[in-house]
């Protein structure tokens, strides 16, 4: 872990901000019209490359530009982003959504996947321990620049319906938090390239455990996904009946 310096820091959320926004490569240029920082465009392009070689910023090949890696972005999540928060017309909206299907696991779940996908704006997943694997949104994906590269389609794709998958993947993570964000080879190797996955894992009154969550690129809009999928989850946990 390096210490980053207060620029640098503000540097690299200003990059993270403008790629999730844009998803094009971030130029100094850019950054020093667009975010008031107090350096000048010579020191800007000195602690970007600072801060690739900490392995938080890479530069594509075709770009003069930089785009976060994975590090970066997790970086990003844990120590510089600011949640949104939920107001309460909106968790009222979502309540109201899946309330009806309560009663049935397979009904509630597919509401569920379908009212995420669409608050998102991305591919949303559920899944329970006892093999139900649920998928919605998959249209959303199109609309995404990273998604018009057909390959990057197709993997994901092709994994929205093995469990096997999902169920090794939620099985192989072990930290104690109540959100989990995995990017680039957190993935496992069925899903290299530019992915991220924000999920929660939840377990009803009648103990059905299972995952809730988004999978998109790797620049999702973290502070508004987070706290949606953390509260979906909570929701299905208050909510569920007799499952």
């Amino acid at each position: 872990m390096h210490n980053l310096t207060q620029r640098q820091i503000e540097i690299l959320k200003a990059i993270i901000e403008e790629y999730i926004n844009t998803a094009e490569p971030v130029g100094s240029e850019t950054l020093e019209k667009k975010y008031s920082l107090s350096a000048s465009p010579a020191t800007i392009r000195n602690e970007m490359v600072k801060l690739s070689e900490y392995g938080y910023l890479k530069k594509p090949h075709s770009s003069a530009g930089r785009v976060p890696t994975p590090e970066g972005m997790k970086f990003y999540v844990r120590e510089l982003m600011k949640e949104k928060e939920l107001s309460t017309v909106e968790e009222v909206a979502m309540k109201e959504n899946i309330w009806d299907h309560r009663e049935r696991s397979a009904q509630c779940l597919k509401q569920v996947t379908k009212s995420l996908a669409q608050k998102t704006g991305v591919l949303a997943v559920a899944m329970t321990d006892d093999g139900d694997l649920f998928a919605a949104g998959y249209a959303n994906i199109l609309d995404l620049p990273e998604f018009y590269d057909i390959d990057i389609t197709k993997a994901l794709l092709s994994i929205l319906d093995e469990y096997e998958y999902f169920h090794d993947l939620f099985a192989s993570v072990h930290e104690d938090e109540d959100i989990h964000v995995l990017l680039g080879d957190e993935l496992g190797a069925k899903l290299r390239g530019p992915y991220g996955l924000v999920y929660t894992h939840f377990e009803t009154p009648m103990h059905t455990q299972g995952e809730i969550g988004v999978i998109g690129p790797v620049r999702l809009n973290y502070t508004q996904v987070v706290p949606i999928v953390r509260y979906y989850g909570t929701l299905v946990e208050a909510i569920a009946k007799g499952w």
